[in-house]
């Protein structure tokens, strides 16, 4: 019987070896190595070219989003699942369009998780439904601007309108102006609802 061959890519060891011991398992799959960084990520699978990888969003080095990219140039059909703690819809919107067939939280069963492998494998997307419909929902024209992305950062950390200029290197009446648009983009009435807004949807993440 053939086995599909796998690699795992997460910065965490108990994770990774939770992975590996679900992947070893299953008698319909191969691991053929772990990473803990972008790089090695990488690397594994210019060396090993696996049917599949397993990889976390956040990883030192390079992240997953920009791993996946440096992957995806050599190996174009490269069948990639990007693992994240975050269930904002901004996140799992990068990694898809970069390229990922499927976005699973780590919190995910297990259940679920093993039909999106399977999904993967036979050459489909996989997304949870409840994140598919929020990101399906999203409505293009309220995307925020790169320049907004870095005011929204700033706000989310507290910064008053002041500090935000003198980091930006622009007036307190440009920053303001970002900030009622980006309050109206998001839909919200305070500062401390856009931070958390932000935050749901993985446009910045709070410690």
């Amino acid at each position: 019987m053939n086995t599909a061959s796998v690699v795992i890519a997460d910065v965490h060891p108990l994770i990774r070896a939770g992975m590996a011991a679900l992947i070893e398992s299953d008698g319909k799959f191969t691991l053929l190595g772990q990473a803990s960084n972008g790089s090695q990520a990488v690397e594994m699978c210019e060396r090993l070219q696996p049917d599949l990888l397993l990889m976390d969003l956040n990883l030192p080095d390079c992240d997953g989003v920009e791993a996946l990219g440096r992957i995806r140039a050599h190996h174009p059909h490269a069948k990639i699942i990007i693992l994240s703690g975050h269930d904002g819809e901004e996140d799992a919107d990068r990694s898809m369009r970069a390229g990922a067939h499927a976005y699973m939280l780590k919190n995910a069963p297990l259940d679920d998780l093993m039909t999106c492998i399977h999904a993967v494998l036979q050459g489909r997307k996989f997304m949870m439904p409840d994140l598919a419909l929020r990101l399906a929902s999203r409505i293009h024209g309220n995307q925020l601007t790169p320049r907004e992305r870095d005011i929204l950062v700033h706000l989310a950390s507290g910064m008053s309108n002041k500090v935000i200029a003198r980091a930006a290197g622009i007036g307190v009446g440009t920053v303001k102006f970002h900030v009622k648009s980006i309050m109206s983009k998001l839909n919200v009435c305070t500062r401390t609802e856009a931070a958390m807004v932000a935050a749901r949807r993985g446009l910045v993440h709070l410690n």
